[in-house]
């Protein structure tokens, strides 16, 4: 991938979080619950997720660490919330 340096610079914090969820069907039901909520300043940050052997994995990038750092922790307190709901009624639960 290329990129001029104003381009790459513009983005200068980063992180990434990778969550185990044991299943390729727990993951990717967690995926698509928070993919509903897009960023709200994605001039600010970006989010890339994936779904991988059960795994969900999120890199954040960010224009300054205060958007990081927020965007990344609503983004937990979602994570946590379709987890948590995942593990009360996931098992056994039908459609």
């Amino acid at each position: 991938m290329d990129a001029t340096p104003d381009a790459q610079s513009q983005w200068d914090f980063s992180c990434d979080l990778v969550v185990d969820f044991g299943s390729e069907e727990n993951a990717s039901i967690v995926y698509a619950t928070l993919m509903v909520d897009k960023e709200l300043q994605p001039d600010k940050v970006k989010r890339l997720t994936t779904v991988s052997n059960g795994k969900l994995s999120v890199h954040f990038e960010a224009t300054e660490a205060r958007f990081l750092r927020a965007s990344f922790s609503a983004f937990v307190d979602v994570l946590t919330l379709a987890t948590k709901t995942i593990e009360e009624f996931g098992q056994g639960m039908e459609l």
